[in-house]
Parts: structure tokens; sequence; C-alpha cells
């Protein structure tokens, strides 16, 4: 009688160890997971997380660039606001226009090079034959100024600079 009760037992554990391969998908995930769960809400779970931290990096990068560019005006090197008055235009930006001089602005430049200069004391020699992509210059036409720009080669003229800003002396 002790063989038939250990086969039962046996044939009681099989019965554990065997299931239906009937089962619906729901029925198969744990019982922690929701039975409306699909895997497309992951996707778009994903997605939605994506776009809010990259919109959150975006706008901290863009406020983090702007509390260190300085863009008051203040001075050349402050930053890269344009500044338009009376008595100065132009980028003040002793990073981009590191080159500066002084002196009275003329109209013409010479052979080509420039289209103003800069009579500065000690004659012709010592003139900065000025072009500009940044400033209208004509507006400070027979008035000493001062001028911070980038030097560029030139085969006539002794100094030939791209001005980036002027102010009035």
């Amino acid at each position: 009688m002790e063989k038939t009760n250990n086969t039962a037992q046996s044939t009681e554990s099989k019965k554990d160890l065997i299931h239906s391969m009937d089962e619906s998908p729901n029925k198969s995930m744990s019982p922690s997971m929701p039975k409306t769960f699909k895997p497309s809400m992951v996707v778009v779970a994903v997605i939605v997380a994506s776009i809010v931290l990259g919109s959150l990096t975006g706008y901290g990068i863009s406020v983090f660039s702007k509390t260190t560019s300085g863009t008051n005006g203040e001075g050349p090197g402050s930053g890269s606001a344009y500044v338009q008055g009376e008595k100065k235009a132009g980028i003040k930006d002793e990073k981009a226009f590191p080159d500066k001089a002084t002196g009275t602005l003329v109209e013409g430049g010479l052979d080509g090079e420039g289209s103003f200069h800069l009579e500065r004391p000690g004659g012709e020699s010592q003139n900065v034959y000025l072009t500009s992509s940044t400033v209208d210059l004509s507006q400070f036409l027979k008035k000493k100024v001062e001028v911070w720009g980038q030097t560029f080669t030139a085969e006539k003229a002794g100094w030939l600079m791209d001005v980036g800003y002027v102010e009035v002396k």
C-alpha cells in the first residue's frame, strides 16, 4: 500500500508542474502588471520623457549661456550685444575685435583697400585704413573716434582693419 501512496503523491506533484499552453497573454504576465498594459505605452512614455528632458536641457543651456556671455554692452569684451547711438555703434567684444586705434575718421581708402581711414598724428604713414561689415562708419565722418576691430593683411595700406565697434571721443 505504501507504493500506491507514493504514486499518488508523485502524480499530484506532476500536476503542479504541468500547465496548460492555451492561456491568454494577459494571464502569463506578472501579477503586478495591469491587464490593459500594452508595450506601445512604454514607447509613448519614453518618447514623452525624451521630449520633456530635451526641452529642459535646451532651456537650461540657453539660460546658462545668457548669464555667462555678459551682453550688457558695458565695454569691450563684455559680450556681443549690438550697440547703436549718436556716439557709439557696433559690437563691443574685445575677443572678436582685439585691435584698437584712435584718430579722425575720414572717407577714402588706399588703392581699393578700405572705404575710410583714421588720420592720426605722424602723417600718412600712420593712417589706419578701415572697412566694416558691422558698423556704418559714414555717420562718424570728421569726428575723433576710437575703433575696435580686427587687423587684416593689406597689400598697400600699412594698417587695414575691419571695424566692429566705434565710439566718439
